[in-house]
């Protein structure tokens, strides 16, 4: 597997992940305002974190207004947004560094295969969290282990369909 491979499939698993969040938070009763708030958040730094590779400006405050209906779309979208991003950068050389302000105006500059693993870290990270959270109000969380998916080839053909 070359590492354009590896990006798509990394890609694969967030999009599969969040839209199993999205299933789960769908299905449960109960008290979803702090779920919903984190997954709004992933999905708004997704954004945010492809802009900044794209230079374009910030559209999404990085904590929004939590909206089921509204991430619905959004998770749908990024998958695709993505996955074009990906086409077109893992033609060339993600070694190469991409400069950018963060959220307190202060600039850097990282690899963009560095930002690529930050923003499928930084998802699994805060869906954790809303397992987290799901089971300490009893409610059945998504399964979104990497390995699981893997397990029944839901990526592979996941990033076929972006």
């Amino acid at each position: 597997m070359n590492l354009a491979d590896y990006l798509r499939r990394q890609f694969a698993y967030d999009a599969w992940a969040n839209e199993e969040v999205l299933k789960a938070i769908r299905t449960n009763t109960g008290e979803n305002a702090r779920s919903l708030q984190l997954l709004s958040h992933i999905l708004a730094a997704e954004r945010v974190w492809l802009e900044r590779l794209k230079q374009m400006p910030q559209s999404v405050p990085v904590w929004p207004e939590p909206n089921l209906t509204q991430c619905e779309a959004e998770a749908a979208q990024l998958g695709r947004l993505w996955f074009e991003y990906l086409d077109l950068i893992t033609a060339g050389d993600v070694a190469l560094t991409v400069s950018y302000k963060n959220s307190k105006g202060e600039s850097y500059s990282s690899a963009i295969v560095d930002v690529l693993t930050h923003v499928v870290m930084h998802s699994a990270y805060h869906r954790g969290q809303i397992a987290t959270h799901m089971r300490a109000n009893g409610q059945t969380p998504a399964y979104t282990d990497f390995i699981h998916g893997a397990r029944h080839g839901l990526f592979e053909s996941k990033a076929l369909q972006f």
